[in-house]
């Protein structure tokens, strides 16, 4: 699980270090550009719903074989010369990370049931280690590779590889799946009316729309500062890895918690104050300012995860996953979309940056409602019973 993990981000981060020599080289503008950027993302929301049913057919490992095939596929398409099958390419490799984002919850759920946030913990810090791994190295990678951007998104099909040799054994202990992976479809159509189920899903959608623009548009926002290309691709790296300490530590936290108020304001607050220090005086102390972003960030990924398991219970974490992976994820593809296109409407990164502040108040709105200890669909049993964590 953690090997998937690993691969469910590198695809989508090594785009924005390497988006202004993907722009020059091919002629896209700061628009198209947002829109490679946010194909991934558009492409985990509406795909979402396919997961569960997926894994009601062959099953939840082999599903996730499917996809770690399917994004090998896609990220080696990406080497084909045409601007057409870079975008193919990135659309393949989001539609199987699409079916992992969905699956892994529902399988720690089911697998690891009493150590959830542990679990949680570890494969979230998988995912946010690779993509910030993938952030920080693609450009040296490029450059070592001869500087063809091509070979430096394509470097991250060997990870999928090691993770499909990895994977293989787990196909021969097929197990039934249970009724939150069988009966997801049905579920999330339950959760439609529950007014907790989509607090938690615009705190996903809010969060996700931060932390995309942060990984597509971060590098080139201190480009246009004179930060070089390379450095400004190691400052996005660095925000991911100091992120590192809240994505390990929150899952825990959230687990041990009567409720998780206080962790949504801490991480609105500290993506805050990245924010507003990149805002007024980016290069006086970027550094900073992305350890900041970073940890506020990847505090609100995982923490929003264990939303979804601590809100849904035993009986609802697959239907709440569907719902706020699908819908959060088609909002939150509007995200670097929308950066991108202010940004070349008024050639300045500041409206952009005012945007961004301006979203984590609705989210922190929506996490206060989320992070009540209660079950969505009236469920009587409070989470932290649900979880045997009281």
């Amino acid at each position: 699980m953690v090997l998937v993990a690993v691969n469910l981000r590198p695809a989508a981060a090594s785009v924005g270090p390497l988006l202004v020599r993907i722009q020059t080289d091919s002629g896209l503008s700061a628009t198209g550009a947002g829109v490679l950027a946010t194909l991934p993302v558009l492409c985990f929301g509406a795909l979402a719903p396919l997961a569960p049913l997926l894994a009601r057919r062959v099953g939840a490992r082999t599903a996730i074989a499917g996809a770690l095939l399917l994004l090998l596929a896609g990220l080696l398409l990406r080497l084909v010369p045409g601007i057409g099958f870079l975008f193919l390419g990135t659309a393949l490799a989001g539609a199987a990370i699409a079916t992992g984002n969905v699956l892994l919850p529902v399988l720690v759920t089911r697998d690891f049931s009493h150590r959830t946030g542990a679990i949680t913990g570890l494969y979230t810090s998988a995912l946010i280690g690779f993509a910030a791994l993938a952030a920080g190295v693609s450009v040296p990678l490029t450059d070592a590779l001869g500087g063809s951007w091509r070979l430096g998104l394509a470097i991250w099909a060997l990870p999928v590889a090691v993770a499909l040799i990895a994977w293989a054994p787990a196909l021969a202990r097929r197990q039934p799946e249970p009724a939150p992976v069988a009966g997801t479809a049905v579920g999330m159509r339950g959760l439609l009316k529950d007014g907790l189920a989509w607090n938690v899903t615009l705190f996903f959608a809010l969060q996700s729309a931060s932390f995309y623009a942060m990984l597509s548009w971060l590098p080139s926002i201190f480009h246009s500062h004179g930060a070089s290309e390379s450095t400004a691709g190691l400052l996005l790296g660095l925000g991911m890895v100091v992120g590192l300490l809240t994505a390990i530590t929150v899952p825990s936290l959230a687990t041990r918690a009567r409720d998780q108020r206080a962790l949504v304001v801490a991480s609105c607050v500290l993506a805050a104050l990245g924010w507003l220090g990149i805002l007024l005086a980016p290069m006086s102390a970027p550094y900073l300012w992305t350890v900041l972003l970073g940890l506020g960030q990847n505090a609100a990924f995982p923490l929003a995860l264990m939303l979804i398991v601590l809100r849904g219970g035993s009986r609802s974490t697959a239907g709440l996953s569907t719902l706020a992976q699908t819908v959060g994820y088609l909002l939150a593809a509007s995200g670097p979309v929308a950066v991108g296109a202010i940004h070349q409407l008024t050639g300045s990164w500041t409206p952009c940056l005012v945007l961004l502040l301006g979203l984590l108040v609705p989210q922190a709105l929506t996490g206060l409602v989320a992070g009540r200890d209660r079950l969505v669909a009236n469920t009587a049993v409070s989470s932290a019973q649900a979880l045997g964590a009281s």
